[in-house]
């Protein structure tokens, strides 16, 4: 067992969000994209499951722990309804909701049509479907850094352990 540890966080899923890095992406899936041909083609080779969860609530789980890219314009992503790029159905502002939360700031999520969201998921680092029935529930994001201060390792800042300092870990 684990401390401060989301409980929808699976060893597997735990596993690829530490094994992704900088810039791999994660497409998080409602149940009924083809997860399983899209998860067989990602890096981890299979889709991981988050069956229980719609796709707000496993959004907050990953983003509790996995920090969304800062260097370019549009880490988080949603699957665009077709001919409607304007169109926000409940579950992208209950997913938008929880981006912004997990980020810590506005982090407007940007639209993909559907096709090339199909494609951008094949190529993800892993596939998470969800338990989510609602339709558009699909999300892509994009893996960022926290990174120690840069700062000589003599003052004892320049590694893990100052995570410790700044309270981030237990």
């Amino acid at each position: 067992m684990l401390r401060n540890i989301d409980p929808l966080l699976t060893p597997d899923l735990l596993h690829a969000l530490c094994a992704m890095g900088h810039g791999d992406e994660i497409a998080v899936v409602d149940a009924h994209y083809p997860a399983d041909a899209a998860g067989r083609a990602s890096s981890v080779g299979k889709a991981l499951r988050i069956d229980g969860a719609d796709s707000a609530r496993a959004i907050k789980a990953i983003l509790s722990v996995l920090p969304l890219d800062s260097f370019v314009e549009s880490p988080a992503q949603r699957m665009m309804v077709d001919g409607q790029p304007d169109e926000w159905p409940h579950v992208q502002r209950e997913a938008q909701h929880e981006v912004d939360r997990g980020n810590g700031k506005p982090t407007p999520m940007t639209a993909v049509p559907r096709k090339t969201y199909y494609e951008r998921a094949r190529q993800a680092y892993a596939v998470v479907i969800t338990g989510e029935t609602r339709g558009w529930g699909c999300f892509i994001f994009k893996k960022g850094l926290d990174v120690t201060p840069d700062v000589p390792s003599s003052e004892g800042r320049a590694h893990i352990s100052s995570y410790l300092a700044r309270g981030d870990l237990p």
